[in-house]
């Protein structure tokens, strides 16, 4: 697991952001990152929210950020973690979720990315560390099994690559001066070069 300092002294400081870990940890036992035993899942929250404290965001979008996958995959509701965490936190975990009535991928990105910008800049930072975090821990697979990579993919690995313009496209109109939104657009020109348009990536 990348180190992670910056989440870690929240939790050993912070009773909410503590409890989030846990909570996260527990609902995340036994899971592992596409199917690879050797990424225990908690990591990747665990990254999301790392990458949050480095920016100096508050508790409670650290906490939200260690339980935003809380919902999708576990029996988590959100209203049970709205009694634990309060209000805030549960509005971001909420924003998080996608909606899994919508069965077409293409169409259930789309209607995430809607709320995520109609929630507001918090959920925006917390949105744009996981999708970076995400493209890490792809560009760090591809490094280690090469194309082998592309046939774990949920859906096409071109659709993926549109679905991720389109969320940068978001992000950049929604928060164009977050330090992390830059970070995702290198990410994606770095790792799939000419796959994308490069065009925001580069102005």
């Amino acid at each position: 697991m990348s180190s992670t300092p910056g989440i870690d002294a929240a939790i050993e400081r912070s009773g909410l952001v503590r409890e989030a870990f846990e909570t996260a940890r527990t609902a995340h036992a036994g899971q592992f990152r596409n199917g690879a035993e050797q990424i225990p899942y908690i990591d990747h929250p665990r990254i999301v929210a790392e990458r949050l404290a480095r920016q100096g965001f508050t508790d409670e979008v650290l906490a939200a950020a260690l339980l935003h996958d809380v919902v999708e995959d576990s029996e988590t509701e959100v209203e049970e973690l709205r009694a634990r965490f309060g209000d805030p936190v549960a509005d971001l975990v909420a924003a998080m979720t996608e909606d899994e009535a919508i069965e077409d991928y293409e169409r259930r990105k789309t209607e995430h990315r809607r709320r995520i910008a109609e929630a507001g800049d918090e959920a925006l930072a917390i949105y744009a560390a996981d999708k970076l975090t995400n493209l890490a821990m792809l560009r760090d697979a591809y490094r280690e099994k090469g194309e082998a990579v592309g046939e774990q993919l949920s859906v096409p690995l071109d659709l993926k690559v549109a679905v991720w313009e389109a969320d940068l496209d978001t992000l950049f109109e929604q928060t164009p001066d977050l330090p992390l939104v830059r970070e995702f657009a290198d990410e994606m020109v770095g790792l799939w070069g000419d796959r994308v348009s490069g065009a925001r990536a580069s102005g």
